[in-house]
């Protein structure tokens, strides 16, 4: 899930109307992880066509993608590339917690559990088929997408930092280690959510947290965030145990860096210089092409209803909306369309 670093700065809640006309570049892979944890049937069943094939997905992409395009919010999808040595035990792991999750979700579903659902999202799996036929269905809608040679949120840290997109969007605060000068959290999660194995509810809303200002209220700089990031534990790190955000505040405004902190600790981290490399210095493109087309509704509702049998009824009103949106940008030559 990242690094949990973000109690620590202050997050602004805005509504998503605000972000009206702003180019997003969005970790596709962590929202389309979104899609598949929370649109399932209420036992925790994802959707899927009459094949059994999962479409969860791109029921997320066709309604909630065209949600924020009609708000005027432009979306840029940045897709994984090849992760470092370095994250193979964390993906290790998670496939692991996928594979119990699965199990878990199979008996309590069986014995009528009330938390199967809770076990059902845990298992979300995002394999290459779900991938390839979400970077199909986007371009179909006529929206861009990128190829990160590594790192989704480090290629979209990267865009804001040269001005491309206005926020980089994840649920993950790692894009802050990457330098984003600028994130957005819950633009496509809003509403009410359950807590997990807990009758209680709570608001999901919109936020953006700005990291220049962050960091001067915290007193640190980028490269002390890093550091901190490394004592709790990233992607591609494990953390010291007992390390949370603001014990780690604490040790590297202390000693300056994380080599005095780890000295005070009697601690290491393996491949320490390299995974705080690969966040001062990570790879990624500056070559894409970043172009807004128009939909092609028959592609559209090919793949949709004729593959994936959605309803035609339901993905006409999207396309409706979707080409409202395309005629009134097409009016003026600094919109998208």
């Amino acid at each position: 899930m990242g690094v949990d670093l973000g109690d620590l700065f202050e997050k602004q809640e805005i509504e998503l109307k605000q972000l009206f006309g702003k180019t997003v570049a969005v970790d596709a892979h962590n929202m389309l992880y979104q899609f598949l944890s929370i649109i399932r049937q209420p036992d925790g069943t994802p959707l899927k066509d009459r094949e059994g094939r999962v479409t969860s997905h791109l029921s997320g992409i066709i309604y909630r993608t065209t949600n924020l395009v009609e708000l005027g919010i432009r979306p840029i999808f940045v897709f994984d590339g090849v992760p470092p040595g370095f994250k193979e035990d964390t993906i290790k792991e998670r496939r692991a917690v996928r594979e119990e999750a699965a199990v878990k979700w199979e008996k309590a579903k069986a014995a009528g559990d009330k938390d199967a659902k809770k076990y059902a999202q845990a298992s979300s799996r995002l394999d290459r088929e779900m991938v390839n036929e979400s970077k199909m269905l986007m371009s179909h809608m006529g929206l861009p997408t990128v190829q990160a040679p590594s790192e989704g949120e480090a290629q979209t840290a990267y865009m804001v930092q040269k001005g491309d997109a206005d926020y980089s969007v994840s649920q993950d605060y790692d894009s802050l280690l990457f330098g984003a000068p600028r994130i957005a959290r819950n633009i496509a999660v809003t509403g009410r959510r359950k807590l997990p194995g807990k009758n209680l509810y709570v608001s999901v809303n919109p936020e953006i947290i700005e990291l220049g200002p962050g960091l001067e209220a915290l007193e640190i700089t980028r490269e002390n965030l890093i550091d901190m990031g490394l004592l709790v534990g990233t992607d591609f790190n494990k953390g010291i145990k007992g390390i949370g955000p603001k014990k780690a505040l604490k040790l590297i405004k202390k000693h300056g860096s994380i080599e005095g902190a780890l000295s005070e600790l009697g601690e290491e981290i393996l491949n320490l210089e390299g995974v705080r490399d690969f966040f001062v210095n990570p790879d990624v493109s500056a070559e894409y092409d970043v172009k807004w087309g128009k939909p092609d509704n028959d592609k559209i509702t090919e793949l949709l209803c004729g593959e994936r049998d959605f309803s035609y009824e339901r993905v006409e009103n999207a396309l409706i909306r979707l080409g409202e949106v395309s005629a009134q940008h097409q009016k003026t030559l600094d919109q998208w369309f």
